[in-house]
């Protein structure tokens, strides 16, 4: 059977129909597909952004002080190489927050002090309101990994008196407490996060706040233990995560001492990860952002307002991109 696609709609056009017959959508390999407009199989997968990254949160200092703890939510252009903007605040000032985003809103998850949050916090990408809260996890903590699906945010790992191995799930579109998904293979914190259309993926450290090379991967759909996915090539810790539609990629951190490294790793098969080139500096609590085309490092140890900008098709020194509004550490990072 054959279709005629003249005056047809792709999902997203501001004047696409919202009811009634089909359209084209993408599915998450970049493939086109027909389907009822109301229909949800083939909701295109939107983790990566093609707009602006989002470096929300931190320290201006690399010490523990509340005092140095910002509410800071900045925006930069993917497309241009600018000082980023101030895009109004969290509802909290906190540090070591754990980041997840649709295609719409950015969420902000645990984080805080020695004493850690439950927190969620969510704001609009196109609004510098303030953001609001979007309910809480089920237990306090901070440094765990973030991966998005297409409607829920996943937190996994962390700290709170402890490492901790439990992956929380919320939804996108209500407020209510995070539930239970099951559990990382091991205790982690300070790890990376990664989002493939499937799964999500932590990466790095070690059960007692060291170096480590473990990569988990859990299912969005299945509340089980996540499996062993391979592992690093270096074991790191306090490192940022970035995901191309294939792969996923760690960058800097500790591995000793202040890494610049950037690995890259497959969704598809299990092995160890390899050489993808370095960021222009070594520095540890970076935050991690993902375009389609290009991952992003902004912040970090020590306290640096730097934002590196690396190529997912090829193994190259990063490059400059600008600057966020004020140097701090211990942030997270979103993309839109």
């Amino acid at each position: 059977m054959t279709r005629k696609i003249n005056n047809s709609y792709e999902l997203g056009q501001s004047n696409a129909p919202t009811d009634g017959g089909d359209m084209l959508k993408t599915r998450a390999d970049g493939t086109l597909v027909w389907e009822g407009v109301a229909d949800t199989t083939f909701v295109p997968f939107h983790f990566a952004g093609s707009n602006y990254g989002f470096n929300v949160g931190g320290s201006t200092s690399t010490g523990e002080s509340t005092g140095s703890f910002v509410t800071t939510r900045d925006r930069f252009a993917f497309s241009s190489n600018i000082t980023a903007t101030d895009w109004g605040d969290l509802s909290q000032s906190r540090i070591l927050l754990t980041g997840q985003s649709s295609s719409t809103h950015g969420f902000a998850s645990g984080g805080g002090d020695a004493g850690g949050y439950n927190t969620i916090d969510k704001f609009d990408f196109t609004s510098t309101a303030t953001s609001a809260d979007h309910g809480d996890l089920s237990q306090t903590r901070r440094g765990g990994s973030g991966s998005s699906s297409t409607t829920q945010g996943f937190t996994a790992g962390g700290y709170v008196g402890g490492s901790v191995n439990t992956i929380d799930k919320f939804d996108f579109s209500s407020n209510t407490t995070a539930t239970d998904h099951g559990d990382l293979s091991r205790l982690a914190r300070y790890s990376s996060g990664h989002t493939s259309s499937d799964n999500g993926y932590n990466a790095g450290s070690n059960g007692t706040g060291g170096p480590g090379t473990t990569i988990d991967y859990y299912a969005f759909s299945s509340n089980t233990t996540a499996t062993d996915h391979g592992d690093l090539s270096v074991g790191v810790i306090y490192h940022a995560g970035s995901s191309s539609s294939t792969h996923g990629f760690t960058a800097g951190g500790n591995d000793g001492g202040s890494s610049n490294t950037i690995e890259k790793f497959a969704f598809s098969s299990n092995t160890t990860a390899t050489d993808h080139g370095n960021l222009n500096e070594g520095r540890m609590f970076t935050s991690g952002h993902s375009e389609t085309d290009y991952g992003f490092a902004s912040g970090g140890h020590s306290t640096t307002d730097a934002i590196d900008r690396f190529a997912f098709a090829s193994n190259t020194t990063a490059t400059d991109w600008g600057n966020l509004s004020q140097s701090r550490t211990k942030s997270t990072g979103l993309q839109y």
